[in-house]
């Protein structure tokens, strides 16, 4: 049996003739950048999170480097974020001329550890960016609670949590801001790049739409230095359809882990768990073993596609040399990279191929 890591054709030909019905209108009224479709998005959207204001973008690290901007970080600033996660977080940082600071990790959710947040912060501290990490909401109570007492915004990367909840409420509109990424590979994803940035402020969301367009709200009037980070009409479109099918690909995605759950028990991996009054969506089933590069071999050699997320950390990267951080700086990150292996879940995934999956790793030798 062969188990692809993702199967994008399986959803594509779920949905095929709506998907292309809608791209058909699109094509119809030639509305390619912007338009019709990207607004119909935006209300669908944000109303699935609970967040006032959707602002469409070409990508999701377009989105959370207009949040620095709305927020007037620059050069000299420090905004706190985590070491182990897609390194876009850091770029939009980096971005604005500011410095990413890092905190270590959970060892349980691998999202940022809330305990060591306070200690990282400092007169030059100007915001604080955690991310849902694997579509795990990270603890935020306490982190609100922290930032509150030192007056610091906070904004979400939920680029992989669509749907998540914390104690009830979906992730993406806790913070001032949040921004998400509609990556082909994401749970809601389109068929391309897209992002949007969520917020409940309407001058945020004012602001967001004028830089993503040039920094214009009134064509060929620019009030700041913008960018073209517009979402284009085909993946509003495509959005659009995808939308409301969230909840039952959702619901399978959680079967599936709960399936690799009782399959997996006993071994010694280090399975992904739900830490309390989280719900995740499971964008990544990131397991943990230290002979994860032999595992990785063995189920590659058994027709099993796998994943690394992340397998080296964001303060041990070349471009970031520059930030001074060494290796043994966050242990637990570290660890985390060197150990992590995601396996298969995806939401047209057979109950077969996690059987499969799982009956595959408990033949693997290499314990």
């Amino acid at each position: 049996m062969n188990v692809p890591y993702l199967d994008l054709p399986a959803q594509i030909r779920s949905i095929r003739p709506a998907l292309d019905a809608a791209i058909a209108r699109t094509l119809d009224t030639c509305s390619f950048c912007l338009g019709p479709d990207v607004v119909q998005f935006e209300k669908a959207f944000a109303a699935y999170v609970g967040s006032k204001h959707c602002i469409g973008f070409n990508s999701g690290t377009s989105a959370l480097h207009v949040a620095m901007r709305i927020l007037d970080i620059g050069p000299g600033d420090e905004v706190i974020t985590t070491p182990f996660t897609f390194i876009a977080t850091s770029w939009a940082i980096d971005y604005v001329g500011a410095k990413p600071v890092y905190v270590d990790i959970d060892e349980q959710t691998m999202n940022l550890d809330v305990r060591l947040l306070e200690k990282a912060i400092t007169i030059r501290t100007k915001a604080v960016m955690p991310v849902h990490l694997f579509g795990h909401p990270f603890d935020v109570d306490p982190v609100l609670e922290i930032c509150r007492r030192h007056g610091l915004p906070l904004v979400e990367d939920a680029a992989q949590a669509h749907g998540a909840t914390y104690k009830g409420k979906t992730v993406g509109a806790f913070g001032v801001m949040s921004g998400f990424s509609f990556y082909p590979g994401k749970n809601l994803g389109a068929c391309g790049e897209g992002g949007a940035l969520l917020t409940d402020r309407s001058d945020f969301a004012k602001r967001a739409a004028s830089l993503r367009e040039h920094g214009s709200s009134v064509r060929y009037f620019h009030d700041e230095v913008g960018y073209n980070y517009r979402m284009e009409g085909i993946q509003g479109a495509v959005l659009n359809v995808k939308l409301p099918h969230m909840g039952e690909w959702t619901a399978r995605r959680r079967a599936i882990a709960h399936r690799y759950h009782a399959l997996l028990a006993g071994t010694p991996l280090v399975l992904p768990r739900e830490a309390p009054n989280c719900e995740s969506v499971f964008h990544l089933y990131v397991a943990r073993h230290p002979k994860r590069d032999q595992l990785k071999e063995f189920l590659q050699a058994k027709g099993i596609g796998t994943a690394l997320h992340y397998p080296k950390t964001l303060h041990l990267q070349k471009c970031f040399e520059k930030l001074g951080y060494k290796a043994g700086d966050f242990p637990v990150s570290e660890r985390a990279a060197d150990g992590c292996i995601s396996l298969p879940v995806f939401p047209q995934m057979t109950d077969e191929q996690v059987d499969y999956v799982a009956a595959m790793i408990c033949e693997f030798k290499g314990w």
